[in-house]
């Protein structure tokens, strides 16, 4: 990328914080994007592309041919939706949402990719087709799926699809991504145990306790990873609620029990495994407590696979815009998901992460109520867009 081209995308960066502010002071939950994607489409619209509403749903689709020669065409995908968390960030741009605020950084992936539709309409010299995919609903509510099924890559034709993610704590100005698995599989699980219930005092031994076999079960499930999964292999089981009983009736055994949880693996075999151990133990726990079980295991988004010749691209787009040295082409694999996932199983395509830095705010992790995406690392998000069209679709001017 040329130094006309840097200066260019950095012009827009005070235009392009406002709106990134407008949007995280405004945020909206996945499958409720009204109001942020009629300002994706309506900005859109006014720098000249043409543009598709309601693509599974909420999603927003602009398409962008360039002006040489090239049958060649690839998608670009930002997500839009906000998390069920209440900011404590206190500063002048917060959520005006009680209780939903954009922990993730979503209102930064989306102002970056509208820098990119607006420095490209504005330089079109490349060869085929850019398509601009604002994603609703990556939280776990299915936009990608939604998109999908609504015909995404049927009405929208691409070669390849390439996602981009903020990432607390690497640099500003650092990229990081991998050849092949990248993120986890994300389920989900609960187990419902039944007994009789009972007087915890004076009828105890007369009772089927659900409790002391919950207790049996989370101990048990830990056995999953460490027995029964390769030590080569990654897998995660954890419990994150356990309910029964009550805190007024302490003396009483509780008759049912719910827990559930998170399981995330890299591979399909994996993930099996975790499932069909999961519902064995409950059974056999059950059973052996003279109680029931009910298991329900819900697979979400599948693992990401990064394809291998996308992800030289994505290098040298972000190696073309920051050097080399600045692209960590071998990171480590990260066990949270995301739904980009799907999109990678529809197209070959690979997924990014860039530095959104530390210091104030943004040191804090993702999915954290002070956490807010750094605007000093926007130039940088447009140009990795500008640059992988580039890398994919010929020289770029400014």
């Amino acid at each position: 990328m040329d130094d006309t081209a840097r200066a260019a995308i950095k012009a827009l960066q005070p235009e392009l914080t406002a709106i990134r502010r407008d949007i995280h002071a405004h945020p909206e939950m996945g499958m409720e994007e009204v109001r942020t994607s009629k300002l994706v489409a309506d900005t859109l619209r006014g720098w000249g592309l043409e543009v598709t509403e309601g693509v599974g749903k909420f999603g927003v689709v602009a398409t962008l041919k360039g002006r040489l020669p090239g049958q060649r065409a690839i998608g670009l995908r930002a997500d839009m939706d906000a998390l069920a968390i209440e900011e404590a960030t206190g500063l002048p741009h917060a959520s005006t949402t009680k209780g939903t605020m954009h922990a993730c950084g979503h209102d930064g992936h989306t102002t970056m990719l509208l820098g990119a539709a607006r420095h490209l309409s504005q330089n079109p010299d490349f060869g085929g087709t850019v398509q601009f995919i604002f994603q609703p609903a990556e939280e776990g509510r299915g936009g990608a799926k939604a998109m999908l099924a609504d015909g995404l890559f049927e009405r929208f034709p691409v070669d390849a699809v390439y996602g981009l993610h903020n990432e607390p704590g690497l640099p500003v100005g650092q990229f990081a991504t991998r050849t092949g698995p990248a993120l986890a599989a994300a389920d989900r699980f609960t187990v419902t145990f039944r007994g009789t219930g009972g007087h915890g005092g004076a009828a105890a031994h007369l009772s089927t306790d659900v409790t002391v076999l919950q207790a049996q079960f989370v101990l048990a499930l830990q056995t999953i990873v460490s027995r029964n999964i390769a030590a080569v292999d990654t897998a995660v089981v954890s419990v994150g609620a356990i309910h029964g009983g009550s805190m007024e009736s302490l003396n009483v055994m509780p008759a049912e029990l719910v827990l559930g949880g998170t399981a995330r693996s890299y591979t399909p075999a994996v993930r099996d495994t975790i499932e069909r151990r999961m519902g064995e133990l409950a059974q056999a726990l059950a059973s052996a407590f003279g109680c029931s079980a009910e298991v329900s295991y819900r697979r979400g988004t599948s693992p990401l696979f990064n394809h291998a010749e996308q992800t030289e691209v994505a290098k040298a787009a972000a190696g073309a815009l920051v050097g080399e040295s600045a692209v960590e082409g071998n990171a480590p694999l990260v066990l949270g998901a995301e739904d980009f996932s799907q999109m990678l199983e529809a197209r070959p395509g690979a997924f990014m992460f860039m530095g959104n830095g530390g210091g104030g705010a943004t040191s804090e992790g993702l999915h954290t109520p002070n956490y807010d995406f750094n605007d000093e690392a926007i130039p940088y998000g447009v140009g990795y867009w500008v640059s992988v069209v580039e890398q994919e679709l010929g020289s770029v001017g400014a």
